[in-house]
């Protein structure tokens, strides 16, 4: 749509019709410097006193000129379509386990048997996917922790980078505490209310250079908030050749840890042995931690006086020309 910054301005249309009805045409003989003896002679003359008339078709170009003027003063603006602002929401950084007991299929998706890194990237995405406003990082620990994607409101990319994520690809032992130290560097210049960590592991610190307890009071101290979660099945049935057996794929889980790494910076412990379970707890943690809910938009806005500035600019030329010609 179109929106004039000035409307005000377009009051000055009736001015010339004001000035040539209310003001008087000057005097040629008051105006003239000397005077003649035959001025009398020239005042007979039908050409000395009398102007002609504008032609009809030079008159309307006037006035479509006048017009085009004044609209160009009214300073049009093109206003385009509604856009969402990004609003500065959390700062949330996802941390996923991608040690070599990932790879244990004791998680089912749409029906088949998956790994749980697998039930992970399906439910974390949706997660990311409904995060609107907020910015999010991912970090994935093996060994060691690395940054994959730092602080961003491209959605869309961290989701993407966390579906390339393969088990293996940082290590096959889990470093909870390098993980932890990592989120903390890259939140601690935030403000205090938006740092939080999400860290998913199915396992115990076995790797890194910083135990997640001391990890996790250098947290309290940068005042970042960590959201633990456990995956993993209570038991599952192995066929081999003795049979069929059951057995826990999760004996190495450590829940003492990962629930004081969340009792002490402020946040909660979840425990996920299937799917259903890890799509609740990421439901929950839409409702601990809610997405702005005041969006704010913007409409791009494009100036049009240039065009009808020119249009008059060059009618005016017209009209002088045309004159010129008389």
């Amino acid at each position: 749509m179109i929106e004039f910054v000035w409307p005000l301005v377009f009051f000055c249309l009736p001015l010339p019709w004001l000035v040539r009805w209310f003001i008087p045409p000057a005097d040629a003989t008051r105006q003239a410097a000397l005077k003649a003896p035959f001025l009398e002679e020239l005042q007979d003359l039908p050409s000395a006193h009398r102007v002609a008339a504008p032609k009809p078709s030079l008159l309307w170009l006037a006035i479509v000129a006048w017009v085009l003027l004044v609209t160009a003063a009214a300073r049009p603006l093109w206003l385009g379509e509604p856009i969402e602002l990004a609003m500065s929401g959390r700062d949330l950084m996802l941390a996923v386990d991608l040690s070599g007991s990932m790879d244990i299929r004791d998680f089912k998706l749409n029906g088949r048997e998956v790994d749980r890194l697998t039930a992970t990237k399906a439910v974390a995405g949706q997660f990311i996917e409904r995060r609107s406003g907020d910015r999010i990082g991912l970090i994935l620990f093996g060994d060691r922790a690395y940054l994959q994607a730092p602080l961003t409101f491209d959605r869309k990319t961290v989701h993407t980078l966390l579906e390339e994520s393969a088990i293996g690809l940082a290590g096959e032992k889990t470093a909870i505490g390098d993980a932890i130290g990592l989120a903390v560097k890259r939140l601690r210049d935030n403000p205090e209310n938006q740092r939080i960590l999400i860290l998913l592991s199915d396992g115990a610190n076995t790797a890194g250079e910083v135990q997640p307890l001391q990890a996790a009071e250098l947290a309290v101290k940068e005042k970042l908030k960590i959201y633990t979660i456990g995956v993993g099945a209570d038991e599952m049935i192995i066929r081999d050749f003795f049979g069929a057996r059951r057995v826990n794929p999760s004996e190495d889980l450590d829940e003492k840890t990962m629930t004081a790494l969340a009792t002490k910076t402020g946040g909660r412990y979840f425990r996920a042995r299937d799917t259903e379970e890890l799509e609740k707890i990421y439901a929950m943690l839409d409702e601990l931690e809610p997405v702005e809910k005041n969006k704010r938009f913007y409409r791009p806005k494009a100036e049009l006086f240039p065009w009808p500035l020119g249009m008059a600019l060059m009618l005016a030329a017209g009209l002088v020309l045309a004159k010129a010609r008389e």
